[in-house]
């Protein structure tokens, strides 16, 4: 299918039609790293402003400090987060959003409260489909 521009889309109907082929690739990557688990944390932890390196893992329980570091990178490279250095003794180093972590932060927030608001639901019924899954079928 084509748009008007002669552009290839990606689907005929919903969310993705509006959305060259061509641009989807890179569309699923950017969602995967947005949509990782440590990213959404990391931007939810930075929404007061710049952090220390130590300081974001305190905030942030169970990440590792390999994952961290991965993590920031990511997310430095992809415009999200600034890391600055600052020439003391001992060094310091913060980080925090940059415009555009700030516009996916709301997002985050909004994504990170549902779950919240639905935990016990959502874990409900993993535990019912879990179960119904193990026992045995007639």
């Amino acid at each position: 299918m084509q748009d008007s521009t002669g552009t290839e889309m990606a689907a005929a109907t919903g969310p993705c039609a509006s959305i060259p082929a061509d641009h989807m690739a890179f569309i699923r990557q950017v969602l995967d790293r947005v949509g990782d688990k440590w990213s959404m944390l990391i931007v939810a932890v930075l929404q007061d402003g710049p952090l220390r390196y130590t300081d974001l893992q305190r905030q942030i329980p169970g990440i590792s400090q390999r994952m961290l570091t991965h993590t920031l990178h990511q997310l430095q490279g992809d415009g999200l987060v600034t890391r600055t250095a600052y020439a003391e003794v001992p060094p310091r180093v913060e980080y925090a959003l940059t415009p555009l972590g700030r516009g996916l932060h709301e997002i985050v927030l909004q994504l990170i409260g549902w779950v919240a608001d639905h935990h016990d639901e959502i874990r409900a019924n993993r535990s019912g489909t879990n179960a119904a899954a193990s026992s045995p079928r007639s």
